[in-house]
C-alpha cells in the first residue's frame, strides 16, 4: 500500500494517485475518537461494529481540493427506501471527521506544551502514533512541529459554534435523498443533473458491500412513497439538491483554505527565523539546490565513454503560444518571463530551479543579484534580463539558442522541483526566421525528452482543435507508453465558450482523443489573457471559472484534475519519486566512469600533473611573460648591431641607385656634393624616418618571435605552441609605435647627414671599408645580372653541356659590341646617344644579328654599370693615402674622395639611428608589447571558446573530462546524503 502524506503530498495530489492508482485509504473503526464511534453508531440505526462507512468518508475527504466538489450520485438500481440510512451515514461521517480533525489538533497543542521543556528525541518518542491521520495534518507540520507556536495554531480552529453552522439541514437533506431515490426506483431519467452529483459517485465506486447490502435493503420500504411526486417538479427538486450540496461543499472549502492560509504564515515566519539564524547554526544548502548544481554541471559536460546525463528534470513542450510559460509561471507565482503577441518569445531553454523560501525571489545562477519578486520593478527587471540572455545566447543567422539560461526561484509554498522551459514546437517557418527554426526546435526538444528519467510536461491549447497540434505526436514518440508524461490542457474557458461539444474537452482529460498516453491529465486555466494580470487575480479567476464551470459541474472533470496548484504538486511528487528511484544508478554510472579515465590517464601520462584547460591556460601565461621580460635583457649592442645591418639592408639600394650614381656621374665635386645634398634632404624628409621605424618594429617582432619559439628548459610544453602564436600576432596586431618618435627621428637623421667633418683616421678607413664592402656586393649582383642575360661562357658549355638560347645568343653579341665601344671611350656618360644606337645595331645586322634598340639600351645600362663600379674601387683604393689632403682641405683632381665623405655620412647616420631606435626600443617599446600581451592573455582567459581552439589534444580533454566527472561524483554523493536524511 503507498504511503500517503510524504513530504511531497497532500490533500490534491493523494487524491490523483489514489485516482489512478487504485489505492484505497482505511482508517480503522476502533482508532476514531469515542465521541465519533457514538455518533456513528447513534445514526447509523444499530450497533455493528463491522460497518465501515468511514472507509467512504475518508475517500470523499481525500479527494477534496480548494475547488468544491461535484454532488453525490446514487449508484444505479437503488430505490428511495436507503433514505434513513444515508441520512444517519452523512451525520456519521460529517462528525467523525470534524472531531477527529479537533481532536488530533488540540491533542498536538496540549502535548507541545507539556514537552516543552523536554529534548527534541524526548518529545518525538512520547508522541502518539498519527500514522493513520498523516492524510489530515499538512506534511511540513511534522517537520517543523519544534517551531509551530500550536496556540495560534489551536485558535486558528473552528469552535462548536462555527461547526454547528457549518452543519447542513440534515432532515432537509434526507428528504431530498428520499425523493432521489424514489425518482431511480421509478425510472425517472434525470439526465445530466443527476451525473454531476461527484458525491454520490464517490458511494457508487467505493466498492464497500456492506453500504450496498444495507441501501438494496431499505430500498424497497420507499418505492410507494416516491412514486406519488409529479415529473413536473422532478427537475426543480433535483436543481434544489445540487446547490444545497455545493453549498455545504463551499462552507467546507472556506474553512479548509482558511487553515491553509494560516499553516503558509506560520511556515514562512518559521522559515525567516532560519533564515536570520536565530537557532546559531550554519545553513545548508537546500535539497533542491544542491540538485540543481549537479544538473548545471551536467549541462556543461561533455558526455564521453558512454556516460549520458539521465538524472530527471520536469520538461515543459508544448505548441507555440500554447500557454506553456504561463503555466510555469502559475507553478513559480510570478510573472517572470518575457511574453508577446503571438511571437516567438522563449529562445532558449530556461532552467528554473523551484524551492520553498521565507522571501519570494529570483537570482541567475551566474549573477549575484537578487530579484524581489513582490516588486514590479524587480519583476520588469528580471522579464528584461531573461530576454537580453536570451537575444544574447542566440548566434547569428539563428532564431534559438541551445544554450541554457538557470535560473533559481524562492517563496513561501512553492513546490521544490527543477523545469526546463523549451521554445515552442512550430509547424511553419514565418518570415525572418532561419531556415532550420522548425528542425533545431524539434531536435532540442528530443534530445531533453530521450532522457529516459525526464518527466515530459506536455501543453496543448484547449482553444484551438486538437488536430492541430504538434507536439503530442512528437512526445508520443519519445515516450509511447505515457510512463512519464503528464498532459496539461491549457484555456479551457476559452474551450467551453467556443467548442460545441464539452464533451469533446473531457475526451482530451481522459485521454481518449490524442493517441499519446500519459500518466494523468490536468486542465488549467491561466488567466484572461492580459499580460498585466497578477498571479493572484489569475489563481482568483480560475478558482471562480472551476467552481461555475458545467465541465466540473456534470462530471466531466474531476476536482484533482484543474487548477495548476493541483497541477504543481502531482508534477512534484512524481518528480522527486524519480529522483529517488534513479539517482544512486546515476551516481554508479560516474563512478566507473571517473575509474576508466584515471586509468587511461595512468597508463598515458604518469608523469604528468592531471592539469584542465584552465590551469594549463594560466602555466602557458606564465611562460609567455617570462619570454616577453626577456626582451628587456638584450644588450644595447646586439639591439644596435641587429637595427644597423637591417636598416641598410632595406636602405642600401635607393642609397646607391637614386643618390650615388647619380651624383657620381657629375664632371666636378662641386656639382656632386649639390646633388648628394639635395638627394638626401630629400630622403630625410620622406623615406628615412619611415623606413626607420618600419625596421625597428619589424626587429622588435623577429626578436620577441624568437624568444617565444626557444625552450630554455624541460618545463617547456609543446601544448602551448598554438596558444603562444596566437598571442604573438594578436599582440603584435595591437601595437601601435609612439607617434612621436618619427619627428624626432627625422631631426636626428637630417642633422647627422649634414655633418662633412671626419675628424680621425680610423673613421675615414672605416668608411672606406664600407664603401668598398657596398660597391662590391653592387658588382657582384651586377656580374650575376649579365652572366644570366648573356648565358654561360665556353668553358660551361664545354663542361656542363649546356647551349646559350637565342635570346642570350642576340645580348651577347650586344655585349661584346658595346664592350668595344666602352674600350674606344673610357670616360663615356652613363647613357648612349642616339647616332651610338644605331651604330650599334648597324654593325650588328652586318654580322647577321637582328637587334632591337630597347635591349640595346638595356644591355648597355648594365655594361656600364659594371664599368663604372670597377672605377669606383679603383678610386677607392686611391683614397685610402687621401686623409690627408681631406683634413688639409688641398684640391687634388685624382684625390678627390668626396664619394668616401659621403659613405662616411651613411654610415654615420645608420650607426645614430640605430642607437636612437635602439633607445625607443628599451624605453617605451618593449613595455608597451609587454603590456599587450598581458592584456591578450586576459582577454584570452574570459574567452573559453577561445582556450578551447588554442589549447587542444587527447591529454587536455582527458584532463578536462576527469575534472568534471569528480565534480559530478562529489555532488551527486552530497545530494544522496542530503536525500537518506530527508527521509
Amino acid at each position: 500500500m503507498l504511503r500517503v502524506g510524504s513530504s511531497a503530498a497532500c490533500v490534491a495530489c493523494r487524491s490523483l494517485v489514489s485516482n489512478n492508482m487504485g489505492v484505497k485509504f482505511r482508517i480503522p473503526l476502533q482508532k476514531l475518537h469515542p465521541l465519533s464511534r457514538a455518533i456513528h453508531h447513534r445514526y447509523s440505526g444499530n450497533n455493528n461494529p463491522h460497518r465501515t462507512p468511514h472507509r467512504t468518508a475518508a475517500r470523499y475527504f481525500t479527494s477534496m481540493s480548494r475547488l468544491p466538489m461535484r454532488p453525490l450520485k446514487p449508484p444505479p438500481g437503488s430505490g428511495g427506501h436507503r433514505h434513513h440510512q444515508q441520512r444517519n451515514f452523512w451525520v456519521a461521517r460529517l462528525a467523525a471527521r470534524l472531531l477527529r480533525l479537533r481532536y488530533i489538533l488540540l491533542g498536538t497543542a496540549v502535548g507541545g506544551g507539556y514537552t516543552a521543556k523536554k529534548t527534541y528525541e524526548e518529545w518525538k518518542d512520547m508522541l502518539p502514533d498519527f500514522s493513520e491521520y498523516n492524510w489530515v495534518i499538512p506534511d511540513f507540520v511534522w517537520e517543523l512541529s519544534e517551531h509551530i507556536d500550536l496556540d495560534k495554531l489551536a485558535k486558528a480552529l473552528p469552535e462548536m459554534e462555527e461547526i454547528a453552522k457549518l452543519l447542513p439541514d440534515f432532515e432537509k437533506i434526507g428528504e431530498n435523498f428520499t425523493f432521489l431515490k424514489g425518482l431511480l426506483s421509478s425510472g425517472v431519467s434525470l439526465g445530466s443533473e443527476v451525473k454531476g452529483a461527484s458525491g454520490l459517485h464517490l458511494l457508487e465506486s467505493s466498492g464497500d458491500p456492506a453500504l450496498k447490502a444495507t441501501d438494496s435493503s431499505t430500498g424497497a420500504a420507499h418505492d410507494a412513497s416516491d412514486k406519488q411526486y409529479k415529473k413536473s417538479s422532478d427537475r426543480e427538486k433535483v436543481d434544489q439538491l445540487q446547490e444545497e450540496l455545493l453549498r455545504t461543499q463551499l462552507k467546507y472549502q472556506r474553512m479548509l483554505e482558511r487553515l491553509e492560509k494560516e499553516n503558509k504564515e506560520l511556515r514562512k515566519v518559521v522559515l525567516q527565523k532560519d533564515d536570520k539564524g536565530i537557532h546559531q547554526r550554519k545553513v545548508k544548502k537546500s535539497l533542491i539546490d544542491l540538485y540543481s548544481e549537479v544538473l548545471d554541471i551536467l549541462s556543461d559536460y561533455d558526455s564521453n565513454y558512454n556516460t549520458q546525463d539521465h538524472l530527471p528534470r520536469v520538461v515543459v513542450v508544448g505548441d507555440q503560444s500554447a500557454g506553456k510559460t504561463s503555466v510555469l509561471e502559475m507553478i513559480a507565482q510570478a510573472r517572470i518571463f518575457p511574453r508577446g503577441s503571438g511571437e516567438m518569445m522563449t529562445r532558449s531553454p530556461v532552467k528554473v530551479t523551484l524551492s520553498e523560501g521565507p522571501h519570494h525571489v529570483a537570482m541567475f545562477k551566474d549573477s549575484g543579484r537578487e530579484f524581489d519578486l513582490s516588486k514590479e520593478e524587480d519583476l520588469a527587471a528580471l522579464r528584461h534580463e531573461i530576454e537580453l540572455r536570451m537575444r544574447k545566447s542566440v548566434k547569428e543567422g539563428q532564431t534559438v539558442s541551445s544554450e541554457t539560461i538557470s535560473l533559481n526561484v524562492k517563496g513561501p509554498g512553492i513546490q521544490r522541483m527543477v523545469l526546463v522551459d523549451l521554445p515552442g514546437v512550430i509547424s511553419t517557418v514565418t518570415t525572418g526566421m532561419a531556415s532550420d527554426t522548425k528542425e533545431t526546435i524539434f531536435s532540442m526538444s528530443k534530445a531533453y525528452m530521450q532522457n529516459p528519467n525526464a518527466i515530459i510536461l506536455c501543453i496543448q491549447d484547449g482553444s484551438v482543435d486538437a488536430e492541430r497540434s504538434i507536439v503530442t505526436d512528437l512526445v508520443s514518440q519519445m515516450d509511447p507508453q505515457g510512463r512519464r508524461t503528464i498532459f496539461v490542457l491549457t484555456k479551457v474557458d476559452l474551450a467551453e465558450k467556443n467548442l460545441a461539444s464539452p464533451g469533446r474537452i473531457q475526451q482530451i482529460v481522459e485521454g481518449r482523443l490524442f493517441p499519446m498516453k500519459a500518466l494523468g491529465y490536468f486542465a488549467v486555466v491561466t488567466g484572461k489573457g492580459s499580460s498585466g494580470e497578477s498571479i493572484d487575480a489569475i489563481k482568483d479567476y480560475e478558482e471562480d471559472f472551476f467552481q461555475n464551470s458545467r465541465l466540473l459541474r456534470d462530471g466531466m472533470l474531476k476536482a484533482h484534475q484543474v487548477t495548476t496548484k493541483n497541477l504543481s504538486l502531482a508534477v512534484s511528487d512524481c518528480f522527486w519519486k524519480m529522483v529517488r528511484e534513479s539517482v544512486e544508478q546515476q551516481a554508479d554510472v560516474f563512478k566507473a566512469s571517473r575509474f576508466n579515465l584515471e586509468t587511461e590517464w595512468k597508463n598515458n601520462y604518469p608523469r604528468l600533473r592531471e592539469l584542465d584547460r584552465n590551469e594549463l591556460f594560466e602555466k602557458a601565461k606564465n611562460e609567455i611573460l617570462d619570454e616577453v621580460i626577456s626582451l628587456s635583457q638584450v644588450t644595447p649592442q646586439l639591439w644596435e648591431s641587429i637595427l644597423q645591418k637591417k636598416l641598410w639592408e632595406r636602405v642600401s639600394t635607393h642609397v646607391i641607385e637614386n643618390i650615388y650614381l647619380p651624383a657620381a656621374q657629375t664632371m666636378d665635386s662641386g656639382t656632386f656634393n649639390t646633388t648628394i645634398d639635395i638627394k638626401l634632404k630629400q630622403w630625410t624628409d620622406k623615406q628615412l624616418p619611415h623606413k626607420a621605424l618600419e625596421v625597428a618594429w619589424e626587429t622588435l617582432q623577429e626578436e620577441f618571435a624568437r624568444f617565444m619559439a626557444e625552450y630554455k628548459g624541460k618545463d617547456q610544453d609543446d601544448i602551448f605552441d598554438k596558444l603562444k602564436e596566437a598571442v604573438k600576432d594578436e599582440s603584435i596586431k595591437r601595437h601601435k609605435w609612439n607617434e612621436r618618435a618619427m619627428d624626432s627621428l627625422r631631426v636626428i637623421q637630417h642633422n647627422t647627414l649634414e655633418d662633412r667633418s671626419i675628424t680621425d683616421k680610423p673613421q675615414w678607413d672605416a668608411a672606406i671599408q664600407f664603401m668598398e664592402e657596398t660597391l662590391q656586393s653592387r658588382l657582384k649582383d651586377n656580374e650575376s645580372v649579365i652572366r644570366d642575360m648573356v648565358g654561360p661562357d665556353w668553358k660551361e658549355r664545354w663542361l656542363k653541356w649546356v647551349n646559350r638560347t637565342p635570346e642570350q645568343h642576340i645580348r651577347n653579341e650586344t655585349k661584346n659590341e658595346l664592350d668595344r665601344l666602352l674600350k674606344l671611350h673610357d670616360d663615356h656618360t652613363a647613357y648612349l646617344a642616339s647616332d651610338e644606337v644605331t651604330t650599334v645595331r648597324k654593325n650588328l645586322e652586318g654580322r647577321g644579328v637582328e637587334v632591337d634598340p630597347v635591349l640595346i639600351k638595356d644591355t648597355w645600362h648594365q655594361l656600364y654599370r659594371r664599368h663604372f663600379l670597377q672605377k669606383a674601387l679603383t678610386h677607392c683604393s686611391l683614397c685610402k693615402r687621401g686623409f690627408y689632403y681631406y683634413q688639409r682641405h688641398f684640391v687634388d683632381s685624382e684625390l678627390e674622395c668626396n664619394d668616401v665623405v659621403l659613405f662616411w655620412r651613411i654610415q654615420r647616420m645608420l650607426v645614430i639611428t640605430a642607437n636612437t631606435l635602439r633607445q625607443q626600443l628599451t624605453n617605451t617599446e618593449v613595455r608597451r608589447l609587454e603590456k599587450n600581451v598581458k592584456e591578450v592573455l586576459d582577454d584570452f582567459g574570459e574567452d573559453l571558446e577561445k582556450k578551447t581552439q588554442l589549447i587542444t589534444g587527447r591529454r587536455v580533454q582527458l584532463a578536462e573530462d576527469l575534472k568534471k566527472v569528480r565534480e559530478i561524483q562529489e555532488k551527486l554523493e552530497a545530494f544522496i546524503e542530503a536525500l537518506h536524511k530527508e527521509k
